[in-house]
């Protein structure tokens, strides 16, 4: 009798207790739309840099995937000690345009071997740029072959100026460092991180 009696007694509990957390009584979950997420991306600007340096800075890095201050500074402080940013120049000063260089290096790098003087109005021709100008040289300049074989060190973020001059010296193989390092320097104090927000609607 009596376990008859605690048998009835489990049976309306487990029945109660069963009613009493049913799912079915509950609403249906109302799930959010996805959040979309703004991916915000940055770059180096230099606020203080002539139009030519914005352009050359803009192009390493849409061009490249070099990331850091120093790395940006080491490559800009080359060309300020080979060119001073100016594209039509030719070795000794004169201003003149491409076809127009009879001797010594040319433009934003001084390319001064044959083949790489050569390569710069080969380029321009294929890809219809012109080759006295800063935009058809920072193209060239990027793509040629010798900057090609050491951008894998400028890309490698984390060193210092004095170390990112090695690959430099690769790339334009000068014989006298100058002022270039000096240079690099003052680049990269002037250097500003700049993020790419969302323009307000």
């Amino acid at each position: 009798m009596l376990k008859r009696a605690i048998a009835t007694i489990l049976s309306v509990a487990t029945t109660n207790a069963a009613c009493a957390y049913s799912f079915t009584n509950y609403p249906s979950a109302t799930v959010p739309p996805p959040v979309k997420i703004e991916v915000v991306e940055g770059k180096w600007e230099c606020p203080n840099c002539t139009k030519n340096e914005k352009i050359v800075l803009e192009e390493l890095q849409k061009r490249t995937n070099i990331k850091d201050k120093n790395a940006l500074a080491a490559i800009m402080g080359n060309i300020k000690q080979e060119s001073g940013f100016k594209a039509n120049i030719c070795e000794g000063g004169a201003r003149v345009p491409y076809h127009q260089c009879y001797s010594g290096g040319y433009g934003l790098i001084q390319w001064t071997t044959e083949n790489r003087y050569r390569g710069l109005g080969s380029f321009c021709k294929k890809y219809e740029c012109d080759p006295s100008t800063i935009k058809g040289q920072v193209r060239y300049m990027i793509n040629e072959n010798q900057f090609q074989k050491i951008l894998p060190e400028f890309e490698n973020p984390g060193f210092s100026i004095d170390q990112y001059m090695v690959p430099s010296y690769y790339w334009l193989g000068w014989g006298i460092k100058g002022a270039r390092e000096r240079y690099a320097k003052r680049y990269a104090r002037k250097l500003v991180w700049s993020l790419d927000l969302p323009k307000e609607t």
